[in-house]
């Protein structure tokens, strides 16, 4: 038998799987509703690096859409300008570039590369 842990909806479930020979039929088959398993708490989403994120700035670089962070292009302490790319989102298989809404220089990055946003989150800041 092996054991998972599944999550669905941000609930995790463990389930056991048997594996069994194939054509043989289990020892012992029992109604799935009757061993439904008590779902466990999902684990807390990983904190952005400590190192990244340095002081927070007063000017908000935010996600406008749901997606995965596909890379992190500003670093703390470049000077950037309104329009120029700070990180690239990756949703719905589009790249889409979140740019300086106004010019200033990087204050903190919340977010690596592969992690999950959603729309409206915190990304970057800037001086």
């Amino acid at each position: 038998m092996k054991n998972y842990t599944i999550t669905v909806n941000g609930v995790a479930y463990n389930v056991t799987v048997e594996e069994t020979a194939a054509g043989a039929a289990p020892v012992a088959a029992a109604p799935a509703a009757a061993a439904a398993p008590a779902p466990v708490a999902a684990p807390a989403p990983a904190a952005a690096p400590a190192a990244a994120q340095g002081s927070a700035g007063s000017i908000e670089v935010v996600a406008a859409v749901p997606g995965k962070v596909f890379k992190v292009t500003a670093n703390v302490g470049d000077a950037v300008k309104a329009g120029d790319t700070v990180i690239i989102l990756e949703s719905m298989k589009m790249e889409i570039p979140v740019v300086a809404p106004e010019d200033g220089t990087v204050a903190s990055i919340n977010v690596g590369a592969g992690d999950a946003v959603e729309s409206g989150d915190l990304l970057a800041t800037l001086n």
